[in-house]
């Protein structure tokens, strides 16, 4: 496996153009022979076609070692007049090698290993087992653990830390390893492919651009299409509301649910436009091949499903989790997934046990189970939706499929033990579910209005037979998902197994042996770190080979694990998978306890060996420390929430007590926005009514599960308040007079009463210098407004703050400016006047 520098190689010269003198580029043509020869094709690359020397006809063109390739024109005389001038032929532009396929790469979201039926789990995936039954089971398959780490990392073929990206965006921290910047040294699979002749497109989640650059003001060089790929239509962060999602298509934000709010559902959508986006390639260019990377949120939370999909699922989860768990162990033994020998890790001591819930409460988690199911095989289906077009176009057989089911292992990120109602509500603001409001509104779970997550019970049986769960990168819970490759004509024995040490690293080469392409030198100009895996081609018709990727580390939020040749040696997680903010720890490498496990004997990860063998643990410990020193993975750093407490993030607005918008300004996110929590702020709007009055929004933070509004309700000006999308935790204050025609100028004061984080406090509504309302804002907001929902002027973007208007809710009034006014350091509104209040 190869590894790269501790830090990214300096960037390399852009390779000179073509001369026309002779002389000149017979001597580069020279050279570039005595490069290529250094390198000979693989086996794959000679049943592909792919010579690597140049061909005969175009000396020296392509390289593709070196990227972009300018189109090949050869050298021509050229005189005064066409008679006098060599005939021209058209520049050769770029193509894929002769014979490259057509590539779908699909990645689900917080799926674990045992969730599906085709690992042996309670839900249909059909479009799964086809995968898998037309071409090959991986059930040594590993992830990082983590969504965006495991993310950069199957886009880049690295280790997700040389990609900067060893937490999530959101978490972020300045070190090399962590600032989420990924490096142009690490170039994408999109920029890979699209330079050689194939058409590229990202459908659904990102969570790749660093948080404070994904607003529709850029910049946008590490967005998609800033990476290679040619067409994106997804939502950049780390959920969606499936029904009311945050969609770009490209750079630009679009609203695909207006007009037809009771029928959509992201994933459905996201499958039409992939559907679209490869029968317009192929009509236009039909000999060169596509490649799509398809990745659905689901089924991260929140877990929604169409209704009728959720119905299917009635009744199929009253068991409970524990008796889930045995179950799903016991077929994933008859399907061969795992050996006959392996073990079933108990479950920890301090997981909720389905049998001590309530009767009300088994039925609340019966029903999050069931949402979870049908999300998840809804956007199976949707992926099915996609491979049908494929064979309807007759490219299906020509198209090398790689199914993963799952970032990282399932989510166990629930603190209750009974699942949740809103993860941003109860994880983010620790506003806790009152049980009898769960029993009450059970049928709403899945639906519009809520955004729930399932026990971490639920997600403990999705990731049988391992110990762990999401997080914690140190177990196989957390990072061995299933995978399944489908590459019709190169696969001989279709659904078999193959249980060769794999890593999401892996892909990116696999990809490119299959296409018959070497991975670049240079990208732009830019020298490329070596990629960090190794191609999976070897293994497709050798179950006994050698596994090539014999080392791997892994580490999440201190979690540390290294593998070599068999064996795993791992720390013991010092947090539960829900508790986010605990003890930190100065040096986690030594302050952790560490285990030993022979995964070749030993399947599961369950017989700790290290009392037995220490000097194979302190082999491996030592192994961990060069492979984290290669790696960028230190400072070792176990905080987790703690990461985003505002001391600890990118001050972008620094200083900035004043925050001035215009008409049209949307899909600011929280990093960009100004800080209205736990603070007295002000906004002041310049509008202007016309005849027959106004209505809309002035401005919105959030929605549904908690943000606020400005807005004209009725002509009436109107401040309205969310907590949570509990009704206790709305509070709306109103002028008793719609404004009439003419400019006017609404102040809405808060004044926050102190002492701590999600106090209270009062509002003020003034217009024109002259108070129309008050009211009482009981608690706020203490640490975030949204994870997808954001601040937006003259509309409302997502789900409404209160339910007494729709949105999109635009303003049919004109706005000329809405001032934001936070404290300045003195503790004062700087620069602001008090308005005149009656």
């Amino acid at each position: 496996m190869a590894t790269p520098s501790a830090h990214h190689a300096p960037a390399a010269d852009r390779p000179a153009r073509r001369s026309a003198s002779p002389r000149s580029f017979l001597a580069a043509f020279a050279a570039g022979l005595l490069a290529c020869s250094a390198s000979l094709p693989t086996v794959a690359q000679q049943a592909s076609g792919f010579d690597p020397s140049p061909p005969a006809n175009t000396p020296g063109w392509p390289d593709r070692r070196h990227l972009p390739i300018e189109p090949y024109a050869p050298d021509l005389k050229l005189a005064p007049t066409v008679a006098g001038s060599d005939p021209a032929h058209w520049p050769k532009e770029i193509a894929a090698p002769e014979g490259a396929p057509n590539v779908l790469l699909v990645m689900m979201d917080d799926v674990g290993f045992g969730a599906t039926e085709t690992f042996g789990g309670p839900v249909p995936t059909p479009t799964f087992d086809r995968i898998a039954n037309e071409g090959l089971r991986f059930n040594r398959f590993h992830t990082t653990a983590l969504c965006s780490p495991t993310r950069a990392a199957l886009i880049t073929g690295r280790n997700h830390h040389v990609a900067s990206t060893g937490i999530i965006m959101e978490f972020s921290t300045p070190y090399p390893g962590y600032h989420s910047l990924m490096s142009r040294s690490v170039g994408s699979i999109g920029e890979i492919l699209t330079a050689n002749g194939y058409g590229s497109a990202w459908f659904g989640k990102n969570h790749n651009v660093p948080d404070w650059q994904t607003s529709p003001a850029g910049p946008f060089d590490l967005w998609p299409t800033g990476l290679g790929f040619e067409y994106f239509y997804g939502f950049l962060g780390a959920d969606a509301h499936q029904f009311r999602p945050a969609v770009y298509e490209n750079t630009k934000p679009v609203d695909p649910y207006l007009g037809r709010e009771d029928s959509y559902h992201f994933d459905a959508d996201m499958a039409d436009h992939a559907i679209q986006w490869m029968q317009t390639r192929k009509s236009v260019w039909p000999d060169r091949p596509l490649f799509a990377y398809y990745t659905p949120g689901t089924a991260h939370a929140p877990h929604h499903a169409p209704k009728e999909w959720r119905d299917r699922f009635k009744g199929k989860f009253d068991m409970g989790w524990d008796v889930l768990r045995e179950q799903t162990f016991e077929r994933q033994k008859q399907l061969g997934i795992i050996p006959a020998n392996a073990v079933l890790n108990p479950t920890p001591d301090d997981y909720t046990r389905f049998d001590s819930l309530s009767p009300d409460m088994k039925r609340v988690v019966a029903r999050e189970m069931e949402v979870y199911a049908a999300a998840l095989a809804h956007s199976d289906y949707q992926v099915g939706r996609v491979l049908d077009a494929l064979e309807r176009m007759g490219e299906l057989d020509n198209t090398l499929v790689i199914y993963i089911m799952g970032d990282n292992g399932s989510s166990a990120e629930d603190p209750t033990g009974v699942g949740i109602t809103s993860e941003i509500t109860v994880l983010g603001n620790n506003v806790m579910d009152r049980p009898e409001y769960m029993v009450e509104n059970i049928e709403e779970f899945g639906g519009m209005w809520f955004q729930n997550h399932y026990s971490h019970g639920w997600a403990h049986a999705m990731n049988t037979p391992f110990q762990w769960d999401k997080k914690i990168a140190s177990h196989l819970g957390g990072t061995r998902t299933g995978m399944a490759i489908r590459w019709p004509g190169h696969i001989k024995d279709p659904g078999a197994i193959r249980s060769q040490f794999t890593h999401v690293t892996d892909i990116v080469p696999t990809i490119l042996e299959a296409a018959g392409l070497p991975a670049p030198e240079t990208i732009n100009g830019i020298r490329q770190v070596p990629m960090n895996g190794s191609s999976l081609v070897y293994a497709f018709n050798d179950p006994g080979a050698r596994e090539r990727h014999t080392t791997q580390y892994f580490e999440i939020v201190a979690n540390q694990a290294i593998y070599h040749e068999g064996w795993i040696a791992n720390t013991t997680p010092k947090r539960l998978p829900w508790v986010g903010r605990g003890d930190a720890h100065a040096d986690p490498f030594n302050e952790y306890e560490w285990e030993l496990y022979h995964l070749d004997e030993d399947f599961t990860q369950s017989r700790n060996l290290a009392a037995e063998n220490p000097a194979k643990l302190q082999e491996l410990r030592q192994l961990f420390l060069a492979e984290a020193g290669r790696n960028q993975v230190f400072p070792l750093d176990d905080r987790y929430i703690e990461r985003v407490d505002p001391e600890n993030r990118p001050k972008h607005n620094e200083g900035r007590t004043r925050f001035d918008f215009y008409e049209g300004t949307t899909r600011i996110t929280e990093a960009l926005a100004p800080n209205m929590k736990n603070t007295s702020f002000r906004i002041t709007a310049d509008i202007e009514v016309p005849q027959g009055g106004a209505n809309g929004i002035i401005m919105t933070q959030g929605g549904w599960f908690g943000g606020n509004a400005l807005m004209l309700q009725d002509g009436k000006p109107t401040y309205a308040y969310a907590l949570s999308h509990y009704p206790e935790h709305k509070t709306t204050v109103q002028g008793a007079q719609p404004l009439a025609a003419g400019r006017h100028t609404i102040v809405m004061d808060f004044t926050y009463d102190g002492g701590g984080v999600g106090k209270g406090g009062n509002v003020v509504l003034s217009v024109d210098g002259s108070r129309v309302a008050e009211g009482r804002i009981d608690r706020t907001i203490p640490a975030r407004v949204s994870a997808d929902e954001t601040l937006d002027i003259g509309e409302d973007a997502g789900t409404p703050v209160v339910r007494t208007y729709e949105v999109p809710f635009r303003f049919t009034g004109e706005i000329h400016k809405v001032t934001v006014d936070l404290p300045s350091a003195q503790g004062g509104m700087a620069g602001v006047a008090a308005p005149a209040l009656d």
